[in-house]
């Protein structure tokens, strides 16, 4: 994949609907690879190059929680990059992307892969599935990595009114639970679910629970969302503002929450259609929330310039893979 298309995935919206994120920031928690087992790999995998366009995947290959459970089967089709971020559950900012690929050849992020891969076991975790990506990955594209623990200018991610969350987060208890969904834009229609349940915007949007979505709205508002999610996740995912910084989270609140968040994207952001370029995306209302005004206003969240120590992935060698 491009880097033009790589960040139309990862940090901009598709004219069209929805997006997932998939990343290459990396996390300082590892922790997830113990929990998930510490070492897996498929029963048995297939790799081919596949010059044509790309298949959707049997489930999304991002770093969020959203999984559709296909008994222990793996069918994607994406370039080499994206198996990598997801294998490794990161999600990076647009200069962590170019830093991370800069000195690799460019097929890793053009060249498309279909991979199809049998579990062990029949229902796997979406984060054991992310193992059996790693020793795929080692096996079949020679792929080595390492981390490295670097200084990085970050934003930090806290509370506005330390106790107080915004009108449009919060803590997923309260909320619908994940056998609540809605079709596509059922919220926004003020339909009900089949059960007679009534759906409204903030309560509905996602449809389902664990990912993190984002829409163009009417009058080229952007409308982004996740249910059951953490808040480590909801800083990773504010970088589709492109603020130029990884956003770490410095909250302090665990557990999993509901939001939503709609601002008013720059002229030249994101695609509005089919063959539109940035310079072609049209003039928001000027009295509509900035990017930054969203966050503290609508979840009660403030962005701080700072310093972390960031763990980096960096890849070391790949190669080609044999096709079988």
């Amino acid at each position: 994949m491009s880097q033009p298309a790589k960040l139309l995935i990862a940090t901009a919206i598709l004219a069209v609907v929805s997006v997932e994120f998939g990343l290459t920031q990396v996390s300082n928690d590892r922790d997830w690879e113990k929990a998930a087992g510490g070492k897996m790999a498929f029963e048995v995998a297939s790799v081919r190059l596949n010059p044509g366009p790309l298949a959707p995947s049997n489930f999304r290959l991002s770093p969020d929680d959203a999984y559709a459970n296909t008994g222990g089967l793996l069918n994607a089709d994406s370039p080499l990059g994206n198996y990598i971020e997801f294998a490794y559950k990161i999600l990076p900012t647009r200069e962590q992307w170019e830093a991370m690929y800069a000195h690799l050849p460019k097929w890793i992020t053009t060249a498309n892969y279909e991979i199809h891969a049998r579990a062990p076991i029949p229902n796997p975790s979406k984060d054991q599935m992310r193992l059996m990506m790693q020793s795929l990955l080692k096996e079949r594209f020679g792929l080595i990595v390492h981390y490295e623990t670097r200084a990085t200018p970050v934003f930090e991610m806290s509370p506005s009114k330390p106790g107080k969350l915004g009108p449009k987060l919060h803590r997923h208890e309260d909320e619908p639970s994940c056998s609540v969904t809605a079709p596509p834009g059922a919220g926004l229609l003020g339909n009900t679910t089949p059960g007679g349940v009534a759906l409204k915007g903030p309560d509905v949007y996602p449809a389902t629970c664990g990912g993190v979505e984002a829409r163009f709205e009417p009058h080229q508002m952007m409308l982004m969302g996740a249910r059951d999610t953490t808040m480590d996740m909801i800083a990773s995912s504010l970088q589709i503002g492109r603020l130029g910084r990884p956003i770490v989270n410095r909250t302090g609140l665990s557990g999993r929450y509901d939001f939503t968040l709609e601002w008013a994207p720059e002229p030249g952001t994101f695609k509005t259609g089919p063959g539109a370029s940035p310079q072609e995306t049209p003039a928001s209302d000027p009295q509509s929330p900035t990017f930054m005004q969203a966050i503290e206003d609508q979840l009660g969240l403030k962005l701080k310039p700072g310093n972390a120590p960031l763990k980096v992935l960096t890849i070391d060698h790949v190669e080609r893979p044999s096709e079988n």
